[in-house]
């Protein structure tokens, strides 16, 4: 499912066996408290790419792009505040999603869908895709920016937290630390620091990074949210698909 698993005869082959969708999925490289190791984005982003590729049938995954704007490294504003964040401007991140794009219609994917795991970003994911769609429909060719991954899952998600009284947050908190412990059983990581989840309690997130109490995640509901996510993607890819 993962190009970069694949020799270029075999991505080739894929695609014309009709595997002719390309996923192109956004991470991020960030801070994410004392409790949490900075690959969140990039492991989140790497497995539902793969789990959607995989329910879809006829899509391969292209590298998790592992920069996104993250705050300003020069005068040091948002996740740029703490050591290990790597933040990219607007403007060079909307180029290389468009570049990988680009790329992916070089090889011969007729669909490309593009869609993040960090919230900034998502609006030069959604330029991205529907500059390249208007420029490449007349030759059969579609892009596709998928919002649901954000907007419904975390939708999903915060009705989820909301239903069982567990404070939802944001940076770091409850939601993200559940996939990334999730991901530690599965993957045999060791993201979490459960030592530290605790951090953030009564401290304000100027001094721990987080917003939020993750101490109540649990890798059962990470599974869950996970899910929303790979769900959330596949049926809006399925109905953009329908209505080519």
């Amino acid at each position: 499912m993962y190009i970069e698993d694949l020799t270029w005869l075999e991505i080739r082959e894929a695609v014309a066996a009709s595997k002719t969708s390309a996923i192109i999925y956004a991470g991020g490289t960030e801070q994410n408290g004392p409790h949490m190791a900075i690959a969140k984005h990039n492991a989140i982003a790497r497995y539902a790419a793969g789990q959607i590729a995989q329910q879809l049938g006829n899509a391969l995954v292209y590298p998790i792009m592992p920069f996104s704007p993250a705050g300003d490294p020069i005068e040091r504003t948002g996740h740029a505040r703490f050591p290990g964040t790597v933040s990219i401007s607007s403007e060079v991140f909307l180029g290389v999603m468009r570049q990988v794009a680009l790329s992916a219609i070089a090889a011969g994917f007729k669909n490309v869908f593009l869609m993040g795991d960090h919230g900034g970003g998502q609006n030069e994911l959604k330029l991205a895709a529907e500059t390249l769609d208007g420029e490449r429909k007349a030759k059969g060719v579609r892009a596709f920016y998928i919002s649901d991954v954000q907007t419904r899952a975390g939708q999903q998600t915060n009705a989820y937290l909301a239903e069982r009284k567990i404070p939802g947050g944001g940076h770091a908190g409850v939601a993200e630390t559940s996939q990334v412990m999730f991901l530690d059983q599965t993957q045999k990581q060791s993201w979490i620091r459960r030592d530290k989840l605790s951090a953030a309690k009564g401290q304000p997130e100027p001094a721990t990074g987080i917003n939020g109490d993750p101490s109540p995640g649990t890798a059962e509901m990470g599974r869950i949210f996970i899910d929303y996510k790979v769900n959330s993607a596949v049926e809006q890819i399925r109905k953009l698909l329908a209505e080519r």
